[in-house]
């Protein structure tokens, strides 16, 4: 097989399994490891530059975030994405991020709302840059600034485990014509209602924001799917 993956640097601050695990999981996002692709320890051990160790422990972190799947006697597999993976993540999570949302409503200080108007401002403008690595952190600062309004530790633990499981299908619901503009229309009506203290609106706009994003990304995947068809 074709080499793809660059050796890894050595000089990380993070544990060695940290940088690998993060390395095998942007390879997965980026399609440079495919769905359906067997992962060989000993094959990425050599393209990385490291020993299997690294890669074992990696492997399995990424196996509990839902990027590969390990399958008995079979081997190592990037894990393909379902229709029923994506409605059980999107049911959990828009779940807790309408229980967060009016949670934060409730909860929310004057300095946290302020960061979040400053946030959609700035992702605006990424948009406009067409910046998509600044608009991802940025929304990830969003999200993550709006579940700790909620002050609810246990809560923000749960959402932060299912995190990357959602992380996966963010790109590809983003990469939807429009689509961009559209999240930041429903972020900016959704800060409104938590500045308004209306709990019943921010967790009916937090509905909506997910399952909108869920309809996208399915509507995303039947492209895709089609055009695989048409080129065979």
């Amino acid at each position: 097989m074709q080499r793809k993956l660059a050796p890894i640097k050595l000089d990380s601050y993070q544990p060695l399994r940290e940088v690998v695990c993060e390395t095998l999981r942007e390879a997965i996002r980026g399609g440079v490891l495919k769905p359906g692709e067997r992962l060989m320890e000993i094959q990425l051990a050599d393209e990385l530059g490291v020993s299997r160790t690294p890669v074992r422990e990696a492997i399995r972190k990424l196996e509990l975030e839902g990027y590969v799947i390990m399958l008995p006697r079979r081997g190592t597999y990037v894990a393909n994405l379902s229709i029923r993976d994506i409605n059980e993540v999107f049911e959990i999570r828009t779940t807790l991020d309408a229980l967060a949302s009016g949670l934060a409503a409730e909860r929310i200080t004057a300095e946290e709302l302020e960061k979040l108007e400053r946030l959609l401002v700035m992702i605006s403008e990424y948009i406009e840059q067409d910046d998509i690595e600044k608009i991802v952190a940025a929304d990830t600062e969003f999200h993550d600034l709006l579940y700790q309004a909620s002050r609810n530790t246990r809560l923000v633990g749960i959402i932060f485990n299912l995190r990357e499981q959602l992380t996966r299908f963010r790109s590809a619901s983003m990469s939807y014509p429009g689509r961009l503009k559209k999240t930041l229309e429903e972020h900016s009506r959704l800060v409104e209602a938590i500045a308004q203290g209306n709990v019943e609106l921010a967790q009916r706009l937090a509905v909506e924001h997910m399952e909108n994003s869920e309809h996208i990304l399915l509507q995303n995947m039947e492209g895709i799917n089609k055009e695989e068809i048409v080129n065979k």
